[in-house]
């Protein structure tokens, strides 16, 4: 059966790779779809049954995933198909048939300014020691990010770099960095583990491709508590719901402890999303949080609330909030309004500004404060602090 699924699924990989799109969908009761741009569109081919979908996925299944399809009901690998293009495929069972997602993964690094990454991650990736978390939902191009921060480090400075990944997708060559690259299930059974092998491994910077657990997320905040710089990625959609969401999967009574030493171990959140762009492409909105001592007080005290607001008037650290990037991609005719606002963490609020941009009135944010002097008065109660935020949240005309 193998036999037969071989030519299809190199005809299709080859369709993915000479239109550019991203992502093939394999699925009962449907032709393959592709994504291109961001949107789904049916190959003009038959519509495939359990047969074809089973045969394309023993095509290019290792058996030890195959084994793992049969016993969890799904399985996660990546393979390298022509010329150096490779693919990260999930595999899967949906009614009892088998389905598939291939992703298509860049064979170049992309540069911070292709990507239009925030001024501030240099500085942070540099640092010598701290938690930086790259977050976003699932196919918002936080690996791509990473890789981009690992190549210029790797192109800059002589550091010992391990990788745990699950799977490996991006291969990083030797440069000025010596490059360890583990995959989970093949190389270390789980991300705790290889946490715990790196720090006996004298590394410089270790990078968790997902802290999905609570002994993953413990592990990666002590390892950037002793001395490492550490890149972690979360699927959350920005700074204080990342800060909420590591809190959370500790029980009650140790939340305060993570909550010192998540305030002393982060140096920054960066969160994004990817939208299509016009006439066709994709590009990225950022946010991005760098961790003052404002906010280090702020999540020590439990008070993430008020962190939105600490990054917006938080610009001359290097922060700016979501909803800020996607204004600037609406306002610079890269992406359509209704794209930006179905991305917005506040619809109406972007909305407004939109609405008040399309008359010609300008927009402008309110002014900076100095955070280290100010950090919200922590002694005040929290009306004062929640009043605080209302005349310091809100868009003003010129």
């Amino acid at each position: 059966m193998a036999a037969t699924g071989t030519p299809l699924i190199d005809k299709l990989l080859t369709t993915v790779i000479q239109l550019k799109a991203s992502d093939l969908h394999i699925t009962v009761g449907q032709p393959p779809v592709i994504r291109h741009h961001g949107r789904m569109r049916r190959l003009d081919t038959k519509s495939l049954d359990n047969d074809d979908t089973t045969a394309l996925m023993k095509a290019i299944t290792p058996d030890r995933c195959q084994q793992e399809l049969q016993e969890k009901g799904g399985s996660d690998f990546a393979i390298e198909f022509t010329d150096g293009v490779r693919f990260r495929v999930a595999v899967f069972k949906q009614r009892g048939c088998i389905g598939m997602v291939l992703r298509r993964i860049p064979n170049k690094f992309l540069s911070f300014e292709e990507i239009g990454m925030p001024e501030a991650i240099k500085r942070l990736i540099t640092r010598p020691r701290g938690l930086l978390l790259v977050t976003g939902p699932t196919g918002s191009g936080k690996t791509t990010s990473l890789a981009s921060m690992m190549n210029f480090l790797n192109e800059n400075y002589d550091k010992h770099m391990i990788t745990l990944e699950d799977p490996i997708e991006y291969y990083h060559q030797h440069k000025k960095c010596t490059v360890n690259q583990r995959e989970i299930g093949v190389d270390v059974p789980d991300f705790k583990e290889g946490i715990r092998r790196a720090l006996r491994m004298d590394p410089d910077i270790i990078l968790v491709g997902e802290m999905r657990d609570l002994a993953t997320i413990h592990a990666a905040i002590e390892a950037a508590e002793t001395g490492h710089v550490v890149f972690g990625t979360l699927h959350t959609s920005g700074a204080s719901s990342t800060i909420n969401r590591i809190i959370d999967v500790f029980p009650k009574e140790q939340q305060d402890q993570i909550r010192t030493q998540l305030s002393t171990a982060l140096i920054g959140v960066l969160s994004q999303t990817i939208l299509p762009r016009k006439p066709e492409g994709l590009v990225a909105a950022f946010e991005m949080m760098v961790v003052t001592p404002a906010i280090q007080n702020l999540i020590r005290e439990n008070k993430t609330y008020r962190i939105d607001s600490s990054i917006q008037t938080g610009r001359k650290y290097g922060m700016f909030l979501l909803d800020e990037s996607l204004f600037k991609l609406w306002k610079n005719g890269l992406c359509d309004k209704e794209e930006v606002l179905m991305r917005a963490s506040k619809p109406a609020d972007l909305a407004a500004k939109i609405a008040l941009a399309e008359r010609g009135e300008d927009v402008e944010e309110e002014e900076e404060y100095d955070e280290e002097e100010d950090e919200y008065d922590e002694d005040e109660d929290d009306d004062e602090g929640d009043n605080y935020r209302r005349r310091n949240t809100g868009i003003r005309r010129r």
